[in-house]
């Protein structure tokens, strides 16, 4: 048969061990770290819904750089692929290639290819000189590409309106063996900004601008480059589930506090009623030892 849970009857009941000192100042202490964890889940459920997520989904609409971000080395969340506007002057000889670039064009049923970008180094000079990494379209082939830098680098030098997509910079890249140290894969303006044969004076942008073919941009066509692939981010969620999951999470915690110190107060009861029943058990076989010594003990007639 399957042992059945001991009932403990008379003093103390359960509720008298949990109103001592010691319990209640536990259960205090129990109290204290459930809030704890009550406010954290309550603080996870607030990150857990965004607020605004109607600012970061603005990202086609155009809007001055400025009003996003400043020339910081990070990038805010809010500016990461949004489309901007920025006024700057572009560096003669500061224009350089990117090798290992993949473009589909305007083309959506076209393959993609790989090529090479050309960037330029745009400088705004009403902005404390601000430097911001400019990449301004995409060639076939290397050789292509640096024939593109030689004839922007014959343009005016004027100051522009320009448009395009800001984005984070890419991870950087340890170079091949066989390959040039100075070859480069990935959009790193930190790695630009040393390349520049004008030493930026100001502030340096963390991100980059991706070009679009408007406002005041260079004609691409005629130095022989085509517009990079601009592509729109993808549409953040209004509500964060891994944050929900932490909320639930903290709750769980602070009911497991009070139910610790219901299980701990519940314990103590119970081994006081054991100690009592072995106790009680002791004595009446004693007394029955005692008993049958007596009577051992008793001559016969």
């Amino acid at each position: 048969m399957a042992s059945r849970t001991p009932e403990y009857l008379g003093e103390p009941t359960l509720g008298q061990v949990m109103r001592r000192p010691q319990w209640i100042a536990a259960l205090l202490l129990a109290m204290v770290v459930a809030a704890v964890f009550a406010w954290l889940g309550q603080w996870q459920m607030g990150n857990a819904i965004r607020d605004n997520v109607d600012d970061l989904t603005a990202t086609e609409t155009v809007r001055p750089i400025d009003t996003l971000t400043e020339p910081i080395a990070g990038i805010p969340e809010i500016a990461a692929g949004a489309v901007v506007s920025v006024e700057g002057t572009f560096v003669p000889g500061d224009f350089s290639v990117i090798g290992e670039r993949m473009n589909q064009g305007a083309d959506e049923s076209a393959e993609r290819r790989q090529g090479a970008w050309v960037v330029g180094h745009l400088v705004r000079t009403e902005f404390d000189d601000a430097s911001l990494a400019v990449a301004v379209g995409w060639a076939p082939s290397e050789a292509e590409a640096q024939r593109a830098v030689e004839r922007l680098s014959q343009l005016p030098e004027a100051e522009r309106a320009l448009e395009g997509r800001y984005l984070p910079a890419e991870a950087p890249e340890i170079p091949r063996p066989d390959a040039d140290s100075r070859y480069m894969r990935t959009m790193v303006p930190a790695f630009l900004a040393n390349e520049w044969e004008q030493v930026p004076t100001g502030p340096i942008y963390g991100g980059y601008l991706v070009l679009h073919d408007a406002a005041q941009a260079p004609d691409l066509a005629s130095v022989g480059l085509e517009p990079i692939d601009s592509v729109a981010p993808s549409a953040p969620e209004k509500v964060s589930w891994l944050n929900v999951f932490y909320a639930i999470e903290w709750v769980v915690f602070a009911g497991v506090a009070l139910f610790l110190w219901y299980r701990l107060a519940r314990d103590a009861w119970e081994k006081e009623h054991e100690i009592l029943i072995l106790t009680a058990e002791a004595e009446a076989e004693a007394a029955a030892a005692e008993s049958a010594g007596d009577s051992g003990a008793t001559p016969k007639p």
